[in-house]
């Protein structure tokens, strides 16, 4: 897709900003984001002590950002297709920046001493405000999705989601750094400095896609779509939150899309938060030796997924995820079958790598299987799979508190199991045609209701 940057017909407003422009701005928003959730482990677990929180307290405590975050994934990756990306983009960096600043001001003001049971509950507000970020994801999809073409959905997403995913790896191995020069204090003044200059960054660079611009200037909605097609852009929208929600939901394979990305992604963000354990508790690692193991499965995974991208627009996104699936099934049999550590840390990366390519191939294919609906569908499969990361670390203490020890390894039969489901979920899909909702799109044609 060309650069937008021509002046439109006299008396029009121009397009601002390029695809390029709008992709970078999208991945910085997304990395400052997602990062910020990162800081709120150490956080919980420095309260917890000095307000001598309940195990349950401290459970809901670290959930709750994950929790809300995967929620508002729904309804602002399906805003996106009402006016764009860039309010509700900037809404959540906003909330998020607010979580982050009334954590800092509660450790400057209130920590250690004079925090009690009353304060529990404006953690739980500020770590769901800072869990905001999280939410981020699909609405970056849907605004980076409209600005470029399909033939180029899988790499231009896969690099929005694998250097905005880079976050979490990243922060874990500088933030332990951070607080111990500058404390936890301020790591999130440190990180509080990011966040707004990211919202700067991103207020320059994060331009809706051109039919979005041309709806802001009041062009009547045909010309506009015109105006958008000749620019270069060919997914449109049909502008109502609530009906792209419900167009995604009742195209059936939206749902196998959710199931993929539960897997992955869901596992992704469940394993980021189970490795320390895990390699502390089966190993009796050091501290920075689980750090760096953990810290090197959530870069593979996040990295990983730009050339995964790239892959899945050149060989399609059915036949990447399937191979990338069976390398996750591989990793989960070595981790579930073998004790020993480097068949174990093997084993991590074939995981790590599995999943990372996958959720750039899901991605790929939500344009193909719900082309009507794209901002609604991002917010299905966005935040429904996210919920992997809430709902699967539970399962695997499960076994542990059954087994012991050995139900560290033992607990990996759950992904053994997510991985056969999802290639069972590949095999449906590609036994059906592609663009069912896009000839349904053709029917459903009129005001506010776009192909």
């Amino acid at each position: 897709m060309r650069d937008c940057r021509p002046a439109g017909l006299s008396g029009q407003p121009a397009v601002r900003g390029s695809p390029n422009e709008a992709l970078l701005g999208a991945t910085i928003g997304f990395f400052i984001g997602f990062g910020a959730v990162s800081l709120f482990g150490p956080t919980a677990h420095s309260f917890a002590n000095v307000m001598h929180l309940s195990v349950e307290q401290v459970a809901l405590l670290v959930a709750f950002p994950t929790l809300t975050g995967s929620l508002l994934r729904i309804p602002f990756g399906a805003w996106v297709d009402t006016t764009g990306g860039k309010l509700p983009f900037l809404i959540l960096l906003i909330m998020s920046m607010i979580g982050i600043g009334g954590l800092y001001y509660m450790l400057r003001t209130l920590y250690p001493d004079h925090l009690g049971q009353s304060d529990y509950r404006w953690l739980l507000l500020f770590g769901a405000l800072g869990g905001c970020g999280i939410a981020i994801f699909p609405v970056g999809v849907g605004q980076v999705s409209y600005w470029f073409p399909k033939s180029r959905q899988g790499l231009v997403l896969a690099a929005y989601a694998g250097f905005g995913n880079t976050s979490p790896g990243i922060a874990a191995l500088i933030i332990p750094l951070v607080i111990l020069f500058v404390g936890l204090g301020g790591a999130y003044l440190v990180w509080l400095t990011i966040v707004v200059v990211g919202i700067g960054l991103y207020l320059r660079l994060g331009h809706n896609a051109p039919y979005f611009q041309l709806s802001d200037g009041g062009i009547p909605h045909e010309d506009r779509r015109a105006r958008a097609a000749r620019a270069g852009q060919e997914l449109f929208p049909r502008g109502n939150v609530v009906q792209t929600l419900i167009d995604a939901a009742v195209e059936w394979r939206t749902w196998l899309l959710v199931v993929l990305y539960f897997t992955t992604f869901g596992g992704f963000l469940a394993l980021t938060a189970w490795f320390p354990t895990y390699w502390q508790g089966f190993f009796h690692a050091n501290r920075w030796t689980a750090v760096i193991l953990t810290a090197s499965f959530s870069l593979l995974s996040s990295l990983i997924r730009v050339p995964g991208g790239e892959w899945a627009d050149h060989f399609g996104g059915e036949v990447v995820a399937m191979l990338s699936l069976a390398l996750l099934l591989v990793g989960a049999l070595l981790m579930t079958l073998c004790g020993e550590f480097f068949a174990c840390v093997i084993g991590a990366l074939f995981v790590g790598a599995g999943m990372g390519v996958n959720n750039a191939a899901v991605f790929r294919m939500v344009p193909n299987y719900v082309p009507h609906a794209v901002g609604g569908a991002a917010g299905w499969v966005g935040g429904l799979g996210a919920l992997g990361g809430f709902a699967v670390p539970p399962l695997l203490g499960y076994f542990v508190e059954m087994m012991g020890p050995t139900g560290y390894a033992r607990g990996f039969a759950v992904y053994i199991g997510l991985s056969i489901l999802g290639l069972l979920t590949i095999g449906i899909l590609r036994s059906t045609p592609k663009e069912v909702g896009a000839s349904q799109a053709v029917t459903m044609n009129g005001p506010g209701r776009l192909l």
